[in-house]
């Protein structure tokens, strides 16, 4: 049974129709997580640890923010916390009764289970090269993070697929939720932002709390809020980690098998050709730095699925960058069809874009001759 509770020693009744649809909600929404998803809503803290079949997380109550709620859904996709029963607390007898404890408490102690980060002297980072300060959800997934991806890709902990999602989905997912909760900024600028954005998902999570215009501020009706915000942050992240186990892993394959082929193409080895389009401008980074790739790819060569012609891009002198490390050559820039042809010396030449980051050509043979050709100027 998972129990949102109030920490109240009043037992009150359990359920309502409310509550239903509400379980019902979460167990279709996550049907396919790994871990089974029940709900049950409770005032009193637990049932008595001897009787419960579960173990029992605690968070704070009152007002919540994204970190706890997605870390109250990460931690119940372990093992050891599967179905874990949810206890929403600050009384902190009841905390040090509980197996683990999310971003309430004053402790960081991973071997006691205690992931809060509010205490002063708290400076944990994830590591790896990231260095925001974490929040209750960051601290959870750098301790489970790895268990749970394994378990989405039917793998052990060691193997090396494991170790790349879990830094990518800190990277793209996770390291903006720390940031946020412990609010710091995107940009090193005393200047104010331009516009006002709160449709990321820390805002989304935030706004599912009550309203003070509510009529009802019961501790059930808080519950039930804070088991919406599991189930969105919850969501959000499993689609993080599948579209990362789906997609951004076998492309990274891809550019990898390229890269290795690359003096194939060209005894150069400054151009790389897909043979399979797929998202590669972050994995070729990466990878050029991993498997030490001297010189640099300076254009990538692809087939635009459409149109079925093929493309000459110009790799981008970092990923954050519009600037080209070998830009396609001037003269060709503005270009089309056979006026293009005729200056470049290449036929089936179809453009090149203004800034000469992109051209393409009607075939294969034509766009690696653009390539080859524009590697000399």
């Amino acid at each position: 049974m998972f129990i949102l509770g109030a920490a109240s020693s009043i037992a009150k009744k359990p359920f309502t129709n409310s509550f239903n649809f509400q379980r019902h909600f979460i167990l279709s929404l996550m049907a396919n997580s790994p871990a089974r998803v029940s709900a049950s809503f409770s005032s009193s803290p637990a049932s008595s640890p001897v009787h419960s079949p579960f173990k029992r997380v605690g968070t704070h109550n009152g007002s919540f923010h994204c970190d706890e709620a997605l870390g109250c859904f990460m931690i119940r996709l372990t093992q050891k916390f599967s179905n874990a029963e949810i206890v929403r607390t600050r009384d902190p007898q009841v905390l040090e009764g509980l197996d683990a404890v999310l971003d309430v408490g004053g402790v960081y102690d991973p071997s006691r289970y205690r992931y809060d980060h509010h205490q002063k002297g708290f400076e944990e980072v994830f590591g790896h090269g990231f260095s925001s300060k974490l929040s209750s959800a960051g601290l959870v997934y750098k301790h489970f993070g790895k268990e749970i991806i394994a378990n989405e890709l039917k793998v052990n902990e060691e193997h090396p697929d494991v170790h790349h999602i879990f830094l990518a989905v800190y990277r793209s997912f996770m390291e903006a939720i720390d940031a946020v909760d412990n609010g710091i900024n995107q940009y090193d600028t005393d200047q104010p932002p331009k516009y006002v954005n709160n449709t990321h998902l820390s805002s989304r999570v935030g706004r599912l709390n009550l309203d003070w215009t509510d009529p009802d501020q019961s501790p059930e009706k808080e519950n039930e809020a804070f088991q919406r915000a599991m189930a969105l942050a919850g969501s959000e992240f499993l689609d993080s980690v599948r579209f990362h186990v789906r997609s951004w892993l076998p492309a990274r394959s891809i550019v990898k098998e390229t890269l290795v082929a690359r003096q194939s193409v060209d005894p150069s080895g400054e151009i790389l050709v897909l043979n399979k389009f797929c998202p590669w401008k972050l994995h070729l980074f990466e990878l050029e730095g991993e498997l030490k790739i001297d010189p640099t790819i300076k254009y990538v060569l692809y087939q635009d699925e459409r149109s079925k012609q093929w493309r000459v891009q110009a790799v981008a002198v970092s990923p954050d960058r519009f600037e080209s490390r070998k830009a396609l050559p001037s003269l060709w820039r503005g270009l089309r069809d056979d006026e293009l042809s005729k200056e470049a010396g290449i036929p089936g030449c179809v453009f090149v874009h203004m800034s000469g980051f992109i051209g393409g050509n009607q075939n294969f043979d034509g766009a690696l001759a653009m390539a080859r050709a524009a590697l000399k100027m």
